[in-house]
């Protein structure tokens, strides 16, 4: 099993442009720094199992902060954060 949650935590990075698809995205508005912040928590906070490989994407789903992040496997580059829904967080809990 790869070890997606540390080598994502030592590499990840950011663009320009995804502060304010994240802040758009998760309804809030932060600054780089405290969304760069909120991103390393949540990538410290979930758990491996969180972390799945799909394609070129890894995403982490984190069910107690109600967070999915998508980050590209090749570059460690953050492309957003969405809300899970109820119908997601449920199928997740199922499984």
């Amino acid at each position: 099993m790869n070890n997606y949650k540390k080598e994502i935590s030592d590499k990840i990075c950011y663009t320009d442009l995804v502060y304010g698809r994240i802040n758009k995205k998760l309804n809030i508005d932060l600054s780089n720094d405290k969304i760069e912040e909120m991103i390393l928590t949540i990538l410290a906070e979930t758990n491996e199992t969180g972390y799945e490989k799909k394609g070129k994407n890894i995403y982490i789903t984190n069910l107690e902060r109600n967070i999915k992040l998508t980050i590209n496997s090749n570059t460690n580059r953050i492309i957003t954060a969405d809300k899970l829904n109820k119908i997601t967080r449920n199928r997740n809990i199922k499984s």
